[in-house]
């Protein structure tokens, strides 16, 4: 296993470069160096298939010069003679780079959230003994779960930390940390002629919020129960989404508020601040500080504190997301929302987006629907217009029927304008679920037109 540099050693270096920009003309500069260790099992069928364990460490420099150029470097060789290189390559790049509008660095400090909780130190006591169980478990649960389970593919646990430090020519400089761990169960269910592949996965911060046993039936119910699906006639229909599957539409509307997006003419939110965009059941926020959450940190990739941002409130688009960039080129302030990396400059990214509950049940809801569809899986929601809003996606799930779930549904496709879509919600659930860094409860779509047989 790598050995990592001292926090006073990655200091030293991170403040040699700052010094060595400045000194080579550099109007200002940042540092971002990240180390980690990550360990991942997979077996199929019990049989080891996959064993990973490594670490890493590198450190990105970005140099703006006065006329908005700026430049990047990454390396991962970590002395004085590789940073003074990155130094010159990081220049190199920002001299052949455009001048831009807006760019700048932080003068705020670097205020850390006490708050917020973000490693979990029992994931990083974890042995290769504790994968192998873990693992072990969740096979011997899949296929126990039912005897249509003929194979568990994989059953896989992926665990890890992280710490960052953070550091400008402005005098700002700061440590995080964090930790990570996921399982995962992909089995194959038969039952006569039919054949179905299908899987569940968990990832948290916490340990104890991760459920082996669970991820492993649920894995084999949810692919058992998706045998033998049938389209339904081509039609309008109501439809009830999963809390899981409408995360992964929450995800693609957050991104539509993302400012560098918005002003670059790239989403259709632009212009559209005040107006509605949603149903009025419809509330959104990005919020940076929830203890225990992926998205979840103290400052964004530019040192400004991140923060919660209400996107949508009762059906009305209220804000976008800004890094420094974009918040001076749109007449505003930062949100906190600057996302990048050791090696890219800074961009606009969401931290933890949540679609804000409701009052009602998952079952009260589709008590209220006499005829439609349960989707428990959207695909190609990568292929929906982000101007014009118009996607056609494909979606799985199973026939509600007075009120009940009853037989799978499978190869049918939804065609509709995304705005148009979400103002058809006609309702929000009880039940908010994360999905990583998003949250949404169970919705009620009216009016969704799905081509089937």
């Amino acid at each position: 296993m790598r050995k990592f540099l001292s926090r006073t050693e990655v200091e030293a270096l991170a403040a040699h470069a700052l010094e060595a920009a400045a000194r080579a003309g550099a109007w200002g500069a940042d540092v971002l160096y990240s180390e980690g260790c990550a360990n991942g099992l997979t077996l199929k069928d019990g049989e080891i298939e996959e064993s990973t364990s490594g670490s890493s460490a590198g450190l990105g420099l970005r140099t703006i010069l006065s006329d908005g150029r700026q430049g990047i470097a990454y390396g991962n060789r970590l002395d004085m003679a590789s940073v003074d290189a990155l130094v010159e390559w990081s220049l190199h790049n920002a001299r052949a780079s455009q001048p831009e509008d807006g760019v700048a660095l932080y003068d705020g400090p670097l205020l850390r959230c006490e708050e917020l909780e973000l490693e979990d130190e029992r994931i990083g006591a974890l042995t290769a003994a504790d994968r192998m169980e873990y693992c072990l478990e969740m096979t011997r649960e899949a296929r126990a779960a039912d005897k249509r389970v003929v194979s568990v593919r994989s059953a896989s646990w992926r665990d890890g930390w992280g710490a960052s430090f953070f550091a400008t020519s402005k005098g700002l400089a700061g440590w995080e940390r964090g930790s990570s761990a996921n399982c995962g169960v992909l089995v194959l269910a038969q039952s006569g002629e039919y054949t179905e592949m299908g899987g569940y996965g968990m990832d948290s911060l916490r340990l104890d919020e991760l459920d082996a046993v669970k991820c492993a039936r649920r894995a084999a119910a949810q692919t058992v129960a998706a045998l033998g699906g049938s389209q339904l006639e081509t039609g309008a229909y109501t439809i009830m989404i999963d809390p899981e599957a409408a995360a992964a539409l929450v995800d693609v509307i957050g991104g539509l508020f993302c400012a560098s997006d918005v002003l670059r003419g790239r989403s259709m939110m632009k212009g559209k601040l005040g107006e509605a965009v949603a149903s009025s059941c419809v509330s959104l926020t990005d919020d940076g500080r929830i203890p225990w959450k992926p998205g979840s940190s103290s400052w964004d990739s530019e040192g400004v504190p991140t923060s919660r941002t209400e996107l949508i409130k009762g059906g009305v688009a209220t804000a976008y997301l800004y890094n420094l960039q974009y918040a001076a080129k749109d007449g505003s302030v930062s949100t906190g929302n600057c996302s990048r990396g050791m090696s890219s400059l800074p961009d606009v990214g969401t931290t933890n987006l949540i679609l804000e509950p409701g009052e009602s049940s998952p079952e009260e809801l589709r008590s209220r629907i006499g005829r439609g569809m349960y989707v428990t899986e959207f695909m190609g929601l990568h292929t929906i217009d982000p101007i014009s809003g118009d996607f056609s996606i494909g979606a799985k799930g199973h026939r509600i029927e007075n009120g009940g779930i009853t037989t799978p549904v499978s190869g049918v496709t939804m065609a509709s304008n995304l705005l148009e879509f979400m103002k058809n919600i006609a309702a929000v659930g009880s039940d908010l679920t994360f999905s990583s860094s998003t949250a949404a409860p169970a919705l009620v779509v009216d009016n969704v037109v799905i081509a089937g047989k």
